[in-house]
């Protein structure tokens, strides 16, 4: 069953397109990875997806609700929760401050502090070390830890479907196989979907599941990450050059 259906999406930045007549599906509880060359429009997508930037063209579908165009708050109360590039902590604020931010909830209504205290809970015992430090400034975190703060936040609002625009970045190989192992094991535990943008299709093949690659802001190739990754095919799509 499709949970996500994008049609046709086109973006553009006045007289630039960014994105070009994008289609494609994502069945529940799947792993998609994006890839691409800077400026193949993925973040673009993502954006769009999330209410974030406005499609210019077509349409996007999230469990079977039209969300072209609706607010970011509108499209997280449906249950999509997205962790955008370069994580966004409030540095200033504390750990728990930080994810309290997440819940999408107000202090005034009424079970909110039930509720937050429940996913909160959920999130300290995903990420323990959030909870040791929950006190602390986010900003003092390091950057492995950030990340698993802002993934820590959006799970506040118990999400059907997380996006996540490039958790790699600035990482460590180790630190980025240890944020790759707590989503794959967040996917079996709450069941959920994964979108995942990353510039690099080498973290596609080893993690698995299936794999879009973009270029030019158009799709040039989909289908299963691993195979995908094995095959000439990726590098001409890639680099943009005919494979004879």
């Amino acid at each position: 069953m499709s949970i996500l259906t994008v049609s046709d999406v086109e973006i553009r930045y006045g007289r630039l397109t960014a994105v070009r007549g994008v289609s494609f599906s994502m069945d529940e509880g799947e792993i998609l990875f994006i890839t691409g060359p800077n400026g193949a429009g993925k973040s673009s997508l993502m954006r769009a997806i999330a209410g974030v930037t406005p499609a210019t063209a077509g349409r996007i579908d999230f469990q079977d609700q039209d969300i072209t165009g609706k607010a970011p708050e509108d499209i997280a109360r449906l249950g999509f929760s997205m962790v955008p590039e370069g994580r966004e902590v409030f540095g200033s604020l504390t750990i728990e401050e930080n994810l309290l931010v997440g819940t999408g909830m107000h202090a005034r209504d009424r079970g909110w502090r039930a509720r937050a205290a429940i996913e909160l809970e959920a999130v300290y015992e995903t990420f323990p070390i959030l909870k040791e430090r929950r006190n602390g400034q986010a900003g003092l975190l390091s950057g492995g830890q950030q990340q698993m703060l802002v993934i820590g936040r959006a799970l506040m609002t118990n999400p059907r479907l997380i996006a996540i625009d490039e958790p790699s970045l600035g990482l460590a190989p180790n630190i980025t196989d240890q944020v790759y192992e707590r989503l794959i094991a967040l996917r079996a535990e709450r069941r959920l979907t994964l979108l995942v943008v990353e510039q690099s299709s080498a973290r596609a093949v080893m993690v698995g599941g299936r794999m879009i690659l973009m270029r030019g802001g158009e799709i040039v190739l989909d289908g299963d990450a691993r195979t995908l990754g094995n095959s000439e095919a990726i590098q001409a799509a890639y680099f943009g050059y005919e494979d004879h």
